[in-house]
């Protein structure tokens, strides 16, 4: 009998907190494979690639499916580097919830931290694990109350364990039908739900009234009432149940199990809509049929249907592809099964070879889900061939790598290279060793740099006419006004003019050659987060042509944007360092010194918690610096958190100092 409802579910976590073990756990647990493999050996279900394997990393999210009652589970697999955010993004807009791992051993960590808050500000239903019970140095009480300090303020452990910290630990599973747990749920639902706070404070039937006329705690509740309120408020994101455990030797897997089956409530299908979902995932093996991974939101597809994707972006990158399905495989169904993708589901498409990663089927959701949640990328590198034979081929391997993860953005530049975008040097040593195992191209990568931009500091506008210049110029007429736009949205081109009042072709000629313009602001950097809108066209006749647009467009932006004017903006990184007392002065002034401005910083006898944000270009120095300052002691986590604006005199050193001192494949 095939499941009645599916859940599509994210693991998500910090580096090395265990996510590909909890993974393969889950699957061994429900029955979907006979043999337990392990990131060690290398021979995990979701890390099918061979830098995954070697590396005992997740680059790419992956997507297995097991079955526990009536509901099929999709888990998607996502990596924990912080190198490869993009792709936990995209994950994070087909879920329909996720678990959310630490190791009971290190805590909560600041990646922890800006994935928990992403998820929050989502409201997805996210249950957490915390992980590795079994090893010396876990903690329990101590670590929940880190948890709702730092993570989430209504989180109600599911379970306790016995024998902490040690092989024989144990998990014990709560039970609601217990009055004292059930107090204790209600106590906390009553935090974010005014219903049962209201039955809390007020006479219960069967309840004999407290001091003050209150009922006993959560006691004047039934077990069937505490339990349908835990599932609603999970399923709004504003209480997190909490369950402890260990994905290598399976304490807690199975509570774990119930909570995702019980409490993550599914989307609701609309299966006689019009097709609607989203590409979150593309593999393109050398030599091989591109395949992509897309879940459905409503409708259905079948094999050997034609469907258009919408491809989101104001850049070149925009536009559409109407292709047709040539096989389609829905994940958890047994190969060759025929069955259609319905609403709620993931498949995976063949037949569409310009498919890239984000393309969207169907009218985008009113919250669109591939709007950003993390920071871009902040690094740039350019990449040549080692062998000047393989330049083509290389540029060929960037482009099909960019079609996978749309972020690496690969550009060609000066000199027959290669501009990549990137997180960081994990990333760039991935991409180098793919380069060469997979494509066989042995690439060199000049020192990253960071990336800076430039966004308009006022409103702007000019124009050239063709009755100021005679017969002598361009046969052309283009005004053009330059204003910011909102924070995150890009370039963006717009119309005053009627649509029409320029033949189609001159138009595009108009729009694209904008935002190609774009790329070069006056401070030779990239312009974002503005609208470029066409105030007024003109053309003659049979006298016209789009190459008259072209030279004239970028002549009138350029003039717009300096009476715009604009401003130089650096990526910054949100920091916590942790560091004895003794070091406490000596880091912050070297902090300072840098740029850095400071939040969050808390301490007591022994260390301090700093946390702040710090210019990207100083990270990796104060890295190097940071043992020597501490005598090793000292502990630093960052993360990308966007950019600020360059001050006065600094824009100079800020346009793309190197990061770091390599220059090799990586």
């Amino acid at each position: 009998m095939l499941p009645s409802r599916t859940l599509n579910i994210g693991i998500l976590a910090h580096v090395d907190a265990g996510k590909t073990s909890l993974t393969e756990r889950l699957l061994f647990h429900t029955g979907a494979i006979g043999r337990l493999g392990s990131v060690d050996r290398g021979d995990t279900t979701t890390d099918t690639g061979e830098l995954e394997r070697q590396r005992g990393i997740t680059i790419r999210s992956a997507v297995a499916s097991f079955t526990v009652g009536d509901t099929q589970v999709n888990l998607l697999d996502t990596p924990g580097h912080a190198d490869f955010i993009a792709e936990v993004e995209r994950a994070l807009g087909v879920l329909d919830g996720a678990v959310l791992l630490l190791s009971a051993v290190e805590g909560v960590q600041a990646r922890t931290r800006v994935l928990m808050r992403t998820l929050r500000r989502l409201r997805l239903p996210t249950l957490l694990f915390l992980n590795k019970i079994d090893r010396a140095g876990a903690r329990d009480e101590a670590l929940l109350a880190d948890v709702r300090r730092l993570l989430a303020p209504a989180a109600v452990p599911m379970t306790s364990v016995t024998g902490l910290g040690t092989p024989q630990a144990e998990v014990v599973p709560y039970a609601l039908e217990d009055p004292r747990f059930r107090e204790r749920v209600a106590e906390t639902l009553a935090e974010v739900d005014d219903a049962v706070l209201a039955e809390l404070v007020g006479p219960a039937s069967g309840a004999d009234p407290g001091p003050g006329g209150t009922t006993p705690g959560g006691q004047g509740l039934s077990a069937d009432r505490v339990r349908a309120a835990l599932a609603a408020r999970t399923a709004d994101g504003s209480l997190h149940p909490v369950y402890f455990g260990s994905a290598l030797g399976g304490q807690g897997v199975g509570a774990l199990v119930e909570g995702m089956a019980g409490l993550i409530p599914p989307a609701p299908p609309r299966a006689g809509a019009t097709p609607r979902g989203t590409v979150f995932a593309v593999h393109q093996p050398p030599h091989g049929e591109r395949t992509a991974h897309i879940r459905l939101y409503e409708g259905e597809l079948r094999p050997r249907q034609q469907i258009t994707l919408h491809r989101p972006g104001a850049d070149d990158a925009g536009g559409s592809l109407t292709g047709r399905i040539t096989s389609l495989q829905v994940v958890g169904r047994p190969p060759g099964d025929a069955a259609p993708l319905t609403a709620g589901n993931i498949g995976v498409l063949r037949g569409l070879p310009g498919v890239r990663t984000g393309d969207r089927l169907g009218p985008a959701p009113e919250d669109p889900a591939g709007s950003t949640l993390f920071p871009s990328p902040t690094l740039e590198t350019l990449v040549r061939a080692r062998r000047p034979a393989q330049a083509a081929a290389l540029r060929a391997a960037l482009l099909a790598l960019a079609d996978q993860d749309p972020l690496l953005r690969a550009r060609p530049a000066a000199d027959g290279a290669t501009s990549v975008l990137l997180h960081g040097e994990v990333q760039k040593e991935i991409v180098a060793a793919t380069l060469r195992q997979e494509h066989g191209i042995e690439a060199a990568f000049a020192p990253s740099r960071v990336v800076c931009v430039e966004r308009p500091c006022g409103v702007g506008e000019a124009w050239e006419e063709i009755a100021k210049r005679g017969h002598t110029g361009p046969w052309a007429t283009v005004g053009l006004r330059v204003e910011p736009g909102p924070r995150g949205s890009g370039p963006v081109f717009a119309y005053e003019t009627e649509l029409g009042a320029l033949p189609h072709g001159f138009h595009q000629a108009v729009e694209e050659t904008a935002l190609a313009t774009l790329r070069h602001g006056l401070h030779g950097l990239a312009v974002t987060d503005c609208r470029v809108v066409l105030t007024r066209s003109g053309f003659v006749g049979p006298l016209s042509t789009a190459g008259d647009f072209r030279t004239v467009t970028p002549v009138v932006l350029r003039r717009a944007l300096r009476r715009a004017g604009t401003r130089v903006h650096e990526p910054y990184h949100a920091f916590e360092a942790d560091v004895p007392l003794t070091a406490l002065a000596a880091v912050t002034a070297r902090l300072a010194a840098l740029g850095a401005t400071f939040a969050e910083t808390t301490g007591g006898r022994q260390s301090w918690l700093v946390g702040g944000h710090l210019p990207a270009r100083h990270v990796q120095e104060f890295q190097v610096l940071l043992p020597g300052l501490t005598h090793g002691e000292g502990v630093w986590t960052s993360y990308p958190s966007g950019d600020r604006p360059v001050r006065e005199g600094e824009a100079a050193r800020a346009e793309g100092g190197p990061i770091g001192g390599r220059d090799g494949s990586g």
